[in-house]
């Protein structure tokens, strides 16, 4: 009997890993095992889409990489305008294409899954990039096709079934997880070596605009003006090693950290903060609350979500509104009992589910 063939595009996980290939990756580690529990015997590839070619190393065993070095822009521009090529041009015979970064190439027969992780290029156009202005045409063609669209959470399914006119089952949520090391409390970093205050609120995020960091670094000041025990904001990840913020009383950079110097950063902070006017999950406030700690969120659905009674929201619009969070999430209950109940919210949570509730989608007929 021939063997269903699934394959992700998986571009992300090229280089450093940013939110997307943190899914992509953590997704298909958890794929062989879900694809088991579901009794589907199937065969697994990768491909990737840049001029520059790639190997990806640490693959799941039998998980290979296929397709030849096709630059991504040129991919999506013939995509805008006409249903060529077929992935199957690309990467051979497959049953289940799934485009895991919006993008959703056309296939000639095989069934089309595509991650929609946001709606920031409709709903905040002027923040992003050229390219990815372009799903606004991609993403509409990929839906016209018969695309089944993944979320990674429900209020981001909500939100594109609204937004797009869909129905119910042409939407599937697929919540993210938390990777267990995150409950593990982490060695402490060598002396000096990350060179860190001792009482730090923490951002882990990029500067896109929707991250709103200008913000809180604007209610982190009015904070640190009116009292003197206030703690530093430590910026992390690639607002981590934005220079022009050095400069600023109080706010230190991390540059990039790995992932278990990002832990032992996450469990040292006091808070962390995450006022972002949106966002698709929120990986980072469950993250922290898997590791103990008090999350600032902004008050939007994804953080909602995510974050449950375990956080301190605000308005993301309101500067005073995030100044006056700060404050209160600084006085956050932070005993044993606090701190396990974050962690066993957050432990609900599971790369695994993710997979399973994916494959679901791969199965179905419709």
């Amino acid at each position: 009997m021939t063997r269903m063939r699934i394959v992700l595009e998986a571009t992300s996980l090229l280089g450093r890993r940013t939110g997307v290939g943190q899914y992509t990756g953590h997704l298909l580690d958890e794929l062989p095992a879900a694809l088991g529990r579901a009794g589907v015997a199937a065969d697994v590839a990768v491909t990737t889409w840049t001029a520059r070619g790639g190997s990806l190393h640490d693959l799941p065993a039998g998980v290979r990489q296929v397709g030849p070095r096709v630059p991504a822009r040129a991919l999506r521009t013939a995509w805008t305008r006409t249903d060529r090529p077929h992935v199957e041009t690309l990467v051979g015979r497959c049953d289940v294409m799934h485009g895991t970064n919006f993008v959703s190439p056309p296939t000639r027969r095989a069934r089309e899954v595509v991650t929609v992780h946001d709606l920031t290029y409709e709903e905040h156009r002027s923040t992003v990039s050229a390219d990815s202005l372009a799903y606004r045409t991609l993403v509409v063609r990929a839906l016209r096709r018969g695309a089944h669209v993944v979320t990674p959470s429900r209020a981001v399914a909500d939100a594109v079934r609204d937004f797009y006119d869909l129905p119910d089952e042409q939407v599937t949520p697929t919540p993210l997880g938390v990777d267990p090391q995150w409950f593990t409390p982490p060695a402490p970093a060598p002396a000096g070596r990350l060179d860190l205050p001792d009482d730090y609120v923490l951002f882990v995020g990029s500067l896109d605009p929707r991250k709103n960091l200008p913000r809180l670094v604007e209610a982190f000041e009015r904070v640190r003006a009116g009292r003197r025990d206030a703690p530093a904001l430590v910026l992390a990840g690639p607002a981590g090693r934005d220079e022009t913020l050095r400069a600023r009383p109080g706010v230190h950079l991390t540059g990039w950290l790995d992932d278990a110097d990002l832990r032992r950063v996450v469990a040292g902070a006091r808070a962390l903060a995450l006022p972002s006017i949106d966002e698709g999950f929120g990986l980072p406030a469950l993250e922290a609350l898997a590791s103990g700690r008090p999350v600032l969120a902004a008050d939007i659905p994804a953080l909602r979500e995510v974050s449950g009674p375990y956080a301190t929201y605000v308005d993301p619009h309101d500067t005073d509104a995030v100044a006056e969070g700060l404050e209160r999430v600084l006085q956050a209950d932070d005993g044993p009992t606090d701190r396990q109940a974050r962690r066993a919210h957050a432990a609900r949570w599971t790369w695994g589910a993710c997979a399973d509730a994916t494959v679901a989608v791969y199965m179905r007929t419709d």
